[in-house]
């Protein structure tokens, strides 16, 4: 069996357990140990004059690599590239696009050196699995050095539209990137279609059936991959908050009243000032309500140091300050903002507990709260999926309420429709969900990806060949 080898930004420590690393970490870890195998990644560290070796270190059947980073570097390729370009491009964000070219520069600097610490730890027959918009370029910098084993790449983010796309002045040169990878996942159908529209009508690559593409004289596969979640573990999880101190906690501080809950990393992608607006629009428009619904938002704190970030704080304080201002009462806080981060079992407990799930982001490449929302439920009484349909996680959680971000007013209306639903109805939209969840594990989707990219060299269609004989 080859040996596996995952390069990703962040690499969980060994010593870090489960319930704070998140269940991608546990399944690469678990997938690591399993064949043996190199987590390369950033160490998290700066320094001038970084050595340009990376440090090893072993447990179990793991190697771990981890190579420190220029500050200069670091602040090109993380803030200034990936996190000030490429992030708000992905996310249709393009008044938040910042390019530059020196940000570029130190973009692809970063990856030529990823690609030069790694070259001497690889094995002819390693299989590697790169992940996300951090290291696109990785497999082109090491194609340039020789090594021509098996390469892929996973996007967890989405993949934006050709016009979208095209607003990028490095747009070409990131494609070209992609094709020195034998297998490319992204997250929907939706992504494929977008990335294939581009190579076939900006690149004028060739196509075949099953996302099979041939550009510059490379020959690479696309497709979706749909991420999902530890399933069983966070049934488990939820499971265990019944009777745990949390969940008493939790129900004594609601009185009875119903909890709708948000989850998400304080980003503009997520929508937060629209939920915020549509709890207010509810309130507003459905009286009956007031003073016998929370909502809960919690929403950790990220890139501060970024200013848009540090305005969208300010803007979510102003909104839930005025919300609570216009309709609290002495016994009862309509909006409980919170911005700090809770372990999976306090998670676990607070999404038994909400009556609703409230998933709405502006864009999202899958958004694994929902679900985990689902997951965590009791299946005699359930809550409710409120979900925008422009997260990736919209084409398998059929049963959710579907909902667009932009509309205020409609996500106020779905509020009080989920609140007012019949037990036998919501027991049949979360088994529909529910379904999915079970099907589609993160487990299965890393053993899925690590068969494909295993197998991805043997004989793949000729795209010109394909279309020859399609004109015959």
């Amino acid at each position: 069996m080859a040996r596996l080898v995952v390069v990703s930004n962040r690499v969980a420590s060994p010593k870090e357990r489960a319930a704070k690393a998140g269940g991608l970490a546990v399944a690469l870890r678990e997938a690591l140990s399993k064949r043996g195998g190199l987590w390369f990644g950033w160490s998290g560290e700066t320094e001038v004059g970084a050595p340009p070796e990376p440090k090893i270190f072993r447990s179990g059947r793991i190697t771990y690599g981890l190579l420190t980073l220029d500050p200069e570097d670091q602040r090109a390729h993380y803030a200034g590239y990936a996190n000030g370009t490429l992030w708000p491009l992905c996310h249709y964000r393009l008044g938040l696009l910042a390019f530059r070219r020196a940000d570029w520069e130190g973009y692809r600097r970063v990856n030529e050196h990823f690609a030069r610490a790694l070259l001497p730890l690889l094995k002819p027959d390693d299989i590697i699995w790169v992940h996300d918009y951090h290291f696109i370029p990785l497999a082109a910098e090491l194609r340039k050095l020789g090594f021509e084993g098996r390469v892929g790449y996973f996007h967890h983010i989405p993949w934006p539209a050709t016009a979208v796309f095209l607003s990028l002045p490095s747009h070409a040169a990131l494609v070209r990137d992609l094709s020195h990878y034998d297998l490319v996942g992204l997250q929907t159908e939706n992504d494929v279609r977008a990335l294939l529209t581009y190579i076939s009508s900006e690149s004028r690559g060739w196509l075949a059936p099953g996302g099979v593409v041939n550009l510059r004289e490379r020959t690479f596969r696309v497709a979706a991959y749909p991420i999902g979640i530890d399933a069983e573990a966070f049934v488990q999880d939820a499971k265990d908050a019944v009777g745990s101190d949390e969940m008493k906690r939790l129900r004594a501080s609601l009185a009875g009243k119903a909890l709708a809950v948000g989850v998400d990393r304080l980003d503009y992608s997520k929508g937060l000032p629209n939920k915020f607006a549509a709890f207010g629009e509810l309130l507003k428009n459905w009286p009956e309500h007031r003073s016998k619904v929370t909502m809960m938002q919690i929403a950790p704190l990220s890139r501060g140091e970024v200013a848009e970030y540090r305005a969208l704080r300010r803007e979510l304080e102003e909104l839930a300050g005025s919300i609570n201002g216009e309709y609290a009462e002495f016994d009862w806080v309509p909006l409980r903002y919170l911005n700090r981060p809770f372990q999976r079992a306090t998670l676990a407990a607070i999404y038994r507990t909400a009556r609703i799930g409230v998933v709405t982001p502006l864009r999202d490449g899958m958004n694994l709260v929902a679900k985990e929302y689902v997951a965590a439920q009791n299946p005699r009484d359930p809550g409710v999926l409120m979900l925008s349909r422009f997260a990736g996680a919209v084409d398998e959680m059929t049963g959710a309420l579907i909902v667009n971000p932009y509309d205020v007013e409609g996500m106020g209306e779905a509020l009080h429709t989920a609140l007012v639903m019949p037990l036998e109805e919501r027991r049949e939209r979360w088994r529909t969900n529910m379904k999915n969840v079970e099907t589609n594990t993160i487990h299965h989707w890393c053993e899925r990806f690590i068969a494909e990219l295993s197998s991805s060299q043997e004989a793949l269609p000729d795209p010109l060949t394909a279309e020859h004989q399609a004109h015959r």
